[in-house]
């Protein structure tokens, strides 16, 4: 396999809101809050769903890249009930290959509300059910050792048991990639996060306010020093402006596309993150990479959702 991506298997159920509903439920735009069953029931009674996919930021990524026609595979823990098996039945249908076996669970299958603002903004509630009990045991080393590279999301650090998951799956990599997910995610494991990406981490993607964060930097000539210093590529998207990626003493930048009718803006990190890695696994320079990436990405956020169609 080129590609093996490891994340939280979440079905996303997509609506469209006012901004007045994030601010009377609590909720900051552009983030992800993590909440439990009822209160994720409490808010999903009170919606119209748009649509619903099989999602989670690396199984978006893994499916961009099937669709590029590469030959990838994804672990992430389902419970057998309706939703996982229309979580297993989306990827398959992507021509994914989904590498965990389903069984009875205590917690059901992960969901995620994607609620989509007119400015096209989305914030998110998970209820990670049984996708944030991932574990080091449903982590086969030979589909690891047997893929080019595995890709990780920075949302799996958010529960206790799938930490040794990742762990494992480090320790066993060809090479490793990695997101960052989310800024609420790399204040809660700055620590962690930053030695992974000085120390463990092949490939690091950010958007520029996570790696801001992640090193306390004053301005983005101190994340292009920080690369630098630490010889690892981090490949940053900086909204408006475009993409940088940083590799050792390059720097190399790649301007977005302009006159796009944006409609969602979900999906466009994790297909900004497909298609750099296709560029990356099928020998394009970084340049060429960073210019699939912005070809997807763009495409997505013209779109509702995830998936490219």
């Amino acid at each position: 396999m080129k590609i093996l991506g490891i994340g939280n298997a979440i079905v996303d159920v997509i609506c469209k809101v006012e901004d007045k509903y994030l601010s009377e439920n609590g909720l900051t735009k552009s983030t992800m809050k993590l909440v439990d069953e009822t209160e994720f029931k409490k808010l999903l009674s009170t919606l119209r769903i748009e649509k619903t996919v099989s999602g989670g930021s690396v199984a978006n990524s893994i499916v961009g890249l099937s669709q590029l026609g590469n030959n990838v595979g994804f672990i992430g823990k389902i419970n057998d009930d309706d939703f996982g098996q229309k979580y297993e039945n989306g990827l398959k249908m992507e021509n994914v290959n989904f590498l965990y076996n389903k069984k009875n669970e205590l917690l059901p299958t992960g969901t995620c509300l994607i609620l989509i603002t007119p400015d096209s903004e989305r914030t998110m509630c998970a209820f990670l059910g049984t996708a944030g009990k991932i574990n080091e045991h449903d982590v086969d080393i030979n589909l690891v050792k047997n893929s080019e590279m595995t890709f990780l999301e920075g949302y799996l650090w958010d529960e206790g048991d799938p930490k040794s998951a990742f762990d494992k799956a480090i320790k066993h990599s060809n090479k490793v990639a990695m997101s960052l997910s989310d800024l609420f995610c790399v204040e809660r494991h700055k620590v962690n996060f930053l030695d992974l990406v000085k120390n463990k981490l092949d490939i690091t993607f950010a958007n520029e306010q996570e790696i801001i964060s992640l090193i306390n930097a004053k301005n983005f000539g101190d994340v292009i020093k920080f690369a630098q210093q630490f010889g690892r590529l981090i490949v940053v998207t900086r909204g408006e402006v475009g993409s940088v990626a940083i590799n050792k003493n390059e720097v190399i930048e790649c301007q977005s596309k302009k006159g796009l009718k944006i409609k969602d803006l979900t999906g466009a990190g994790d297909l900004f993150a497909a298609g750099y890695l296709h560029g990356h696994i099928n020998n394009l320079s970084i340049r060429e990479s960073l210019e699939k990436g912005t070809d997807l990405s763009s495409k997505i956020i013209q779109q509702i959702g995830a998936r490219l169609i």
